[in-house]
């Protein structure tokens, strides 16, 4: 997202590997990509299946890699299912769903937390509800106890209280996506091409009114119509056996009754009777277009046809969109197809932002011919060879995590719900693999030449935001007015017919934890390559994809202070085509192997990326090693990035959370601080507009070089074979010309606690983020500071986030944690809040802080909890290749040993509630705060100026500099 033979562990065969895809002189080929045959058929999830009485089905793959079970529970029940006047209901009712039930009380998150959960969440789309976890093995039967009880004997713990603070939570989360620029697109969506009365008419969100008009009945109702065992799918993926399956099944959820069956409305594919144009305005830099159509539903046979269509058409680097509309003609700064298959509908779109100074008439117009001759022409046999093989990559590498959202557990379950196939992840892979041109063609043409649904979202002001009433905001008490509303609607439009719940019954405690095994990290291996070049390597069998990173000392503090953006420009453009090969036919040989090669840049480090399924390796590191060494840096390239790179950053300016980030900074470091230079976000404006080749070339020459990079690798492969790859791409590469310096300084900002409020109009929530800079060595050991802090700002149960969400319903979540650079530690608090709250909760922010530090240090309860679930966390952590690699590099940038987390479990258990306490207190100022608060100042500045604290106006300008309002 290959080869015929594998890749033999071989310098001279990889050499010629790297030849052939330079495209040199020699006579040699590269080995070819693998065939799609071969790559599929490592695309598996052997799994056993068995039903409960009651109707639960479940189902068990056994994956021994790790001692972790990822535990996955989908219900047949989403956005679709709601009449009119209950929006929202399915995905309130996920979140009333994670505070506790009748026996385990409190909230959900609580002894999940102390098991060690990881990849823990619940999501709602238009077609289903699913909740997911990993747990260690031993914590398995706790985990089916809370999900059985949850299942089975919920409504005893749904309170009015309960309803109120979550119906506060979703609005804020409604609110946290509308205040995005084009947040308000995916009302557009559902409502431009679903009519009236149709299941996928509304979003799954839900509207504001009917969510504070949900009564305490209507959402027990709601339970009690469409969570019953036989409406559901449990899917158990890794240490898990089917015995023992079986028997814990039977235990938590064998008692469980049936309920109502879940019926699928009737949801036809609509067809617009004529073409539909709609233009809105938003606070946005650039004009966006959108193309849109209804489509068929997932177990539609064309479905196939038609992602294959997206992939060719917008999704790969390659795309027609991309190579005509981006990289030649340069119409726009960034273009997209997707094909979305939902259940029984789906929606086929197009996605243009056209770049700023170009005609949008005419970037329409061209657009539009685009997708015409793409109908007319249909695909090429290579394009839908390389969308298979990118799909499938992107599925191996999905595939890795046993739980989570597009883990194994979650893949079979969505199978079974949605296509009574817990294998039909396969059979999707398989059509896109035997899909042909004229079938891709022929399916395009059908469904893609009705009338079109036709958005542009161009700047300008946005229209009133239709908020809460103030009875209901931020989880008050539902009006009784409201209540009738909703008492009419349902007599209009009445749920299923619901089954009474099972009565209250008294399961015993939870069971307990076993005993969790102290994880072994991975050994970590380091070698050289013959020019010095060190690569850091740890082996991870348990899928078929290599990933790695080439790391290099630069990052944001070696730009030049005078042209902050060059680095960021500059790895931008280093993977847009080397010498030999343009940006065009360098998409195209990646997507030939699976590869996904991608270039970053962060404060301390810029570097490259590689994902690619194994049997490719030589040939992708090949590639890899062409885009170090050869970036061509062409005129048209450069141009082509300047005009994305400058839309980014005005986008940048439009957005309240890139505002905040980029108005921190120069509050917190003094003049000449390395770190102020994180307020350019991806850039200077001027200097992106200046920026000239040689600027480029001269940063290349000066950062990315062997002397200076450091190469991490996790692969299922053998040490030898990879080192191999990397020395004949990387081996012979020497640096040229002086290596650039950087010497890293880190002062604080003197000013005392004050507010500086960025006015954004318009704002229906407020983005508050507090700052200072610690006196803390990043590379010292900042275990007990760290672990301090997951009870003050990190993790779902952190006081800061309980505060303000479980106990207000102020905020859809609010944090606050250590920013860990190479040279400076600041303590940095985000809370996204509904804006007529914002001085409250500014207040209620600094009132956790100052408790935490003084009097209300860490509980015994909080302690326990804290190193029970860092302590059993670890093997869930660590799972994939990823997390593995990013540790390995994160060890690497601290100071810290190749083996750091193989003892990490006895330091946690060494500390103490005084030590976390003391260390946390020698850290934080509750004083030394300075706050920004990014919102709309009409309504939030009367609010601030009761805090007692100075405040600030600013405005963020056309460059991003703030600039004192007046």
């Amino acid at each position: 997202m290959r080869l015929v033979s594998r890749v033999l562990a071989s310098v001279a065969l990889t050499a010629l590997a790297t030849s052939a895809l330079a495209q040199t002189a020699a006579q040699t080929t590269a080995p070819a990509p693998a065939p799609v045959s071969e790559l599929i058929a490592r695309v598996d999830i052997p799994y056993e299946e068995f039903t409960l009485p009651n109707g639960l089905r479940v189902l068990v793959h056994t994956d021994r890699k790790a001692p972790v079970v990822g535990v996955s529970v989908w219900y047949d029940v989403g956005s679709k299912h709601e009449p009119k006047g209950k929006t929202g209901f399915a995905h309130l009712f996920e979140h009333l769903m994670f505070n506790g039930s009748e026996n385990a009380p409190g909230d959900y998150f609580e002894p999940l937390r102390t098991l060690g959960a990881t990849d823990l969440n619940g999501t709602t789309n238009s077609d289903r509800t699913n909740y997911f976890e990993t747990v260690p093995t031993a914590g398995l039967e706790r985990v089916l106890f809370l999900e059985s009880d949850r299942m089975g004997y919920l409504l005893g713990a749904v309170t009015q209280e309960n309803l109120d603070n979550q119906r506060g939570v979703v609005q804020n989360e409604k609110r946290q996506g509308d205040n995005q620029p084009y947040g308000l697109f995916r009302y557009k969506l559902t409502e431009g091409l679903f009519p009236a009365g149709h299941p996928y008419h509304h979003s799954t969100i839900g509207s504001m009114a009917d969510l504070q008009a949900a009564s305490l009945e209507d959402v027990k109702t709601w339970f009690r119509s469409y969570y019953g065992p036989n409406n559901a799918i449990v899917a158990l993926a890794g240490d898990i056996d089917v015995p023992t399956a079986k028997r814990l099944m039977a235990k938590y959820f064998g008692a469980i009754p049936r309920g109502p069956e879940s019926v699928a409305p009737p949801a036809p594919v609509p067809t617009l009777p004529a073409p539909v144009r709609e233009t809105m305005q938003d606070r946005v830099a650039t004009t966006r277009i959108y193309r849109l159509w209804a489509v068929p539903g997932l177990r539609d046979p064309e479905t196939a046809n038609l992602d294959v269509a997206a992939r060719v058409l917008g999704g790969l680097s390659s795309s027609r969109l991309d190579n005509i509309l981006v990289r030649k003609e340069r119409l726009a700064v960034g273009v997209a197809a997707f094909s979305q298959a939902l259940t029984q509908v789906g929606f086929f779109g197009v996605q243009m932002d056209v770049r700023p100074g170009v005609d949008v008439a005419q970037a329409e117009a061209r657009l539009d011919a685009v997708i015409a001759d793409f109908l007319r022409t249909g695909p090429t046999a290579d394009e839908v060879q390389r969308v298979a093989t990118t799909a499938i990559a992107g599925r191996l590498a999905g595939l890795e995590a046993v739980g989570g959202g597009g883990g194994k557990a979650g893949t079979l379950a969505s199978g079974a719900l949605f296509a009574d196939d817990p294998l039909y992840f396969k059979k999707q892979l398989a059509r896109l693999a035997a899909a042909t041109p004229a079938a891709v063609k022929a399916s395009a043409n059908k469904w893609l030449s009705r009338p079109v649904y036709a958005l542009k979202i161009e700047p300008g002001k946005r229209e009133a935001y239709q908020e809460a009433t103030p009875a209901t905001a931020g989880g008050a008490k539902v009006a009784a007015a409201a209540q009738a509303t909703t008492a009419a609607r349902a007599e209009a439009a009445p749920t299923p017919a619901a089954a009474q719940g099972p009565a209250k019954i008294d399961r015993g405690a939870l069971p307990a934890i076993g005993e969790v095994r102290d994880i072994r990290f991975p050994k970590v291996e380091r070698t050289r390559l013959s020019n010095g070049i060190e690569l850091v390597y740890a082996r991870q069998a348990a899928a078929p994809t290599t990933q790695a990173s080439i790391s290099f000392d630069a990052g944001i503090v070696a730009d030049p202070a005078a042209k902050l953006g060059i680095a960021g420009f500059t790895m931008a453009v280093v993977d847009e085509g080397t010498t030999t090969l343009d940006s065009i036919a360098l998409a195209e040989a990646q997507e030939r192997l699976g590869a996904r090669i991608g270039s970053g840049n962060d404060a301390d480090r810029s570097g490259l990326s590689l994902f690619v399924p194994s049997p490719n390796l030589a040939a992708a590191v090949a590639l890899l090693g062409d885009v170090v060494r050869n970036p061509a840096f062409g005129a048209s390239e450069i141009e082509r990035v300047r005009g994305q790179r400058m839309a980014q950053i005005a986008a940048e300016l439009n957005d309240p959370g890139a505002i905040a980030a980029r108005t921190l900074p120069p509050l917190l470091y003094a003049e000449g601080s390395s770190y102020r230079k994180l307020a350019a976000g991806s850039g200077d404006l001027s200097t992106v507009k200046a920026a000239t080749r040689d600027d480029l070339v001269a940063f290349h020459r000066a950062w990315i070089r062997p002397d200076k990079a450091k190469i991490f690798v996790v692969s299922d492969r053998r040490l030898a074979e990879v080192q191999a790859a990397f020395e004949a791409a990387l081996g012979d590469w020497r640096a040229q010309g002086p290596a650039g310096t950087k010497a890293i300084e880190s002062k604080p900002l003197a000013g005392g606690e004050r507010i500086v409020l960025v006015d954004r109009p318009d704002s229906p929530q407020s983005i508050i983020a507090g700052g200072q800079l610690t006196d803390l060595d990043p590379k010292a050991e900042l275990l007990p500071v760290l672990t301090a802090n997951e009870v003050l700002g990190s993790g779902f149960l952190s006081r800061i986030n309980m505060d303000l969400r479980e106990a207000k319903g102020w905020s859809y979540g609010a944090r606050g944690g250590y920013s860990r650079f190479e040279g400076a530690v600041p303590y940095v608090i985000n809370a996204p809040v509904q804006a007529d709250k914002t001085g409250p909760a500014l207040a209620s922010l600094r009132e956790q802080v100052a408790g935490f530090l003084s009097t209300q240090g860490v509980t015994d309860v909080e302690f326990r909890r804290t190193i029970d679930g860092e302590t059993r966390e670890l093997a869930g952590n660590f799972e994939t290749s990823g997390k593995v690699l990013s540790a390995m590099e994160g060890n690497d940038l601290f100071g810290r040993p190749d083996d750091y987390y193989d003892g990490i479990a006895q330091k946690y258990r060494a500390l103490t509630a005084a030590q976390l306490d003391a260390a946390a207190r020698a850290t934080i100022d509750p004083k030394g705060f300075v706050w920004v608060v990014v919102g709309d100042a009409s309504k939030v500045r009367s609010q601030l100026d009761s805090l007692g604290l100075p405040v600030e106006v600013i405005s963020a300008a056309p460059t991003g500099a703030p600039v004192a309002a007046q």
